[in-house]
């Protein structure tokens, strides 16, 4: 219960924190619409090709801005926690009986939430475009997405908390980011790409997260590989926390 409380606690002040600065929601949504108005109508003409997914351009490209919003949206939250430790926050926390994992659990449901509330926003914004959608996958996509927020928050927490610097931290988070994402298909269908690209993207659990969304908004809910997604990215997640909570646990040790 303790750590409950204290992820309540921690939580409830990056929360007021955020809802004092809601323009943030916006700004990380200029980018995913962006791709969505100029890039997408691209894909049209690719929609007849062999291997491109079913259920036309926007059912594919969609889940696949979802998770690169979920993923981009939570790399760059070890800024503020760099700030913060120079600030000597972290360092204050030192006397604090607060629960380390709380720490860095109450961040990442800040993360969360403002990634899933982007997430909710670019999908409405995306139904005029001819995006079809249940009620039932949008909970289940928001639900994948904020997984991937966790995901993420918590690694750029750890990889903060490690390097202490921003010169380090940036390029660290964003070169990686970068082929994680075009690795798991959320610009092309890695369906159309060669065969040795495919084998390599096998090994990247972000691919298993795009075709869960992808069936979702195909209305396969059932489908198995909707399943694996969820899965797999609850599992990393989960190691994910504990890694990040250790790097805190350190850090105010």
């Amino acid at each position: 219960m303790k750590v409950l409380r204290d992820t309540w606690l921690v939580f409830g002040r990056y929360f007021g924190i955020f809802i004092h600065n809601p323009v943030w929601v916006f700004l990380g949504v200029l980018q995913p619409v962006l791709y969505l108005v100029l890039f997408a109508p691209l894909l049209k003409p690719l929609a007849a090709t062999r291997g491109f997914p079913p259920g036309g351009a926007y059912n594919v490209f969609v889940p696949g801005l979802l998770v690169q919003l979920g993923m981009f949206g939570a790399a760059g939250v070890g800024f503020s926690l760099i700030a913060e430790l120079r600030a000597g926050v972290i360092e204050r926390l030192r006397v604090t009986p607060i629960s380390r994992v709380a720490l860095l659990f109450g961040r990442a449901l800040r993360d969360m939430f403002s990634i899933v509330l982007q997430s909710l926003i670019l999908i409405l914004i995306s139904l005029p475009f001819g995006l079809s959608i249940h009620p039932l996958g949008v909970v289940v996509v928001l639900a994948l997405i904020g997984l991937i927020g966790l995901l993420t928050a918590s690694i750029a927490y750890a990889v903060a908390l490690a390097t202490k610097s921003e010169d380090s931290y940036a390029p660290i988070v964003f070169t990686s980011t970068l082929p994680i994402l075009l690795l798991s298909g959320v610009l092309l269908p890695m369906s159309i790409a060669p065969q040795w690209l495919q084998d390599i993207a096998a090994v990247n659990p972000l691919l298993y997260a795009v075709d869960a969304a992808r069936h979702v908004f195909l209305g396969n809910i059932g489908d198995p590989a909707v399943a694996k997604g969820v899965i797999i990215l609850a599992v990393l997640s989960l190691v994910a926390v504990v890694i990040g909570a250790r790097q805190f646990g350190r850090a105010v040790a």
